[in-house]
């Protein structure tokens, strides 16, 4: 998902039906341009009719946006994974991947569930603005290559290193730093990865290697995140 925070009003609700969840197959696969689908209906009724959260964001007739979660775990606690969010491209920065967020946070606090979490590539410098700043979530983890090679045209097969980040659904949530104080790691990522991956991969991937071994060392050893700058740095205190 990417947003800049940008208010909207759209018409987000869970869909089950077999016709409806075609029309979310389909919108996930136009945002990641995948040569195989991102998940199929059969795996979306399921997860929906197990208790799990599947939702569309709709422009009209037309579907513009959705998410899939299912029920998972973190830190003891119920919470609900967000395996997939999404938005079609024109309309990012419009506030409606916020507002999927929101809609879904509003789902599982409905349903006593005390987290949502989900995971994000940690090159990408505006899923890590709008994850860390604009939700306020919490990085809990860094995951190396967490889900092997991806085939779509945004990762273009790059290794998946993943940060896992945790949303409570209930409580004030603590606005980050924006500007690193004493002691703090600053952890540099690269201007616009999905681009510097299709020209030069070399080049993409120590970046990939640069940050895992920065960050992902850094966490390892019982840093956290505290921000992330304007100028797309990592902030990390240990």
């Amino acid at each position: 998902m990417t947003d800049d925070g940008h208010s909207a009003d759209p018409d987000i609700r869970v869909v089950s039906t077999p016709e409806e969840l075609r029309h979310l197959v389909t919108l996930f696969n136009q945002v990641w341009g995948s040569i195989t689908p991102v998940v199929g209906v059969e795996l979306l009724r399921a997860i929906g009719h197990g208790g799990g959260y599947v939702a569309a964001a709709y422009h009209g007739e037309q579907v513009v946006g959705g998410s899939l979660a299912f029920l998972a775990r973190h830190s003891g606690e119920p919470a609900l994974h967000s395996h997939v969010t999404g938005v079609l491209p024109g309309l990012r920065r419009t506030g409606l991947g916020r507002a999927l967020k929101l809609h879904q946070r509003a789902w599982a606090a409905e349903h006593g569930l005390a987290w949502v979490t989900w995971t994000f590539d940690p090159l990408v410098r505006r899923n890590a603005r709008f994850n860390l700043h604009v939700l306020r979530a919490g990085v809990h983890a860094y995951l190396v290559d967490f889900y092997g090679p991806i085939d779509d045209s945004i990762n273009h097969r790059d290794e998946s290193d993943r940060l896992l980040v945790a949303w409570p659904t209930v409580g004030d949530l603590a606005a980050p730093e924006e500007e690193p104080a004493a002691g703090t790691i600053i952890v540099a990522t690269p201007d616009d990865i999905v681009v510097l991956r299709r020209t030069d991969p070399t080049e993409a991937t120590a970046w990939r290697h640069r940050v895992r071994d920065e960050l992902g060392g850094a966490l390892g050893a019982g840093g956290h995140v505290v921000g992330f700058s304007k100028d797309g740095c990592y902030l990390v205190r240990t």
